[in-house]
Parts: structure tokens; C-alpha cells; sequence
């Protein structure tokens, strides 16, 4: 099962989304259930896990570290 949560910063329960299959990817997900839009559009700063990277919106997610560094100065 996919169930999307939003919490507040405490960690209290404020939504929890209808349950997709478990193979839906988190970002998916979020996406039917627009998720992203309403929060967006509420203007609700949101810090989501990698899953969510690309969300776009009021989502902010951790960077991305990269496998391979280029060395420039060479």
C-alpha cells in the first residue's frame, strides 16, 4: 500500500490519503492525489524525502548526491 501522509512539524497527523498499490511511486502518488497543487497553492513550505525530487511546487527536497565527482582543475 501507498498511503501519502502530511504532518505537522510535531508529527501530528493533519491528512492521509486513500491507499494506492504498493508498486505507486511516492511522487506519483502524490501527484493523484494532488497533493503538490493544493499545496502549492497554499503556500505550505513542505520538506518531502528524495522520492520527491522534481515535485516542483512548495516541495523542497535534499539534493541529490552524485556518484562521480568531475575533477575540473586537471
Amino acid at each position: 500500500m501507498n498511503v501519502q501522509v502530511i504532518a505537522a512539524p510535531a508529527g501530528r497527523l493533519i491528512w492521509a490519503s486513500a491507499a494506492l498499490p504498493g508498486s505507486t511511486h511516492d511522487l506519483t502518488a502524490a501527484r493523484t492525489h494532488q497533493i503538490i497543487d493544493a499545496l502549492t497553492s497554499a503556500k505550505v513550505m513542505t520538506f518531502a524525502d528524495k522520492a520527491y525530487q522534481g515535485a516542483r511546487g512548495s516541495i523542497r527536497t535534499p539534493f541529490k548526491r552524485h556518484r562521480y565527482r568531475l575533477n575540473l582543475s586537471a
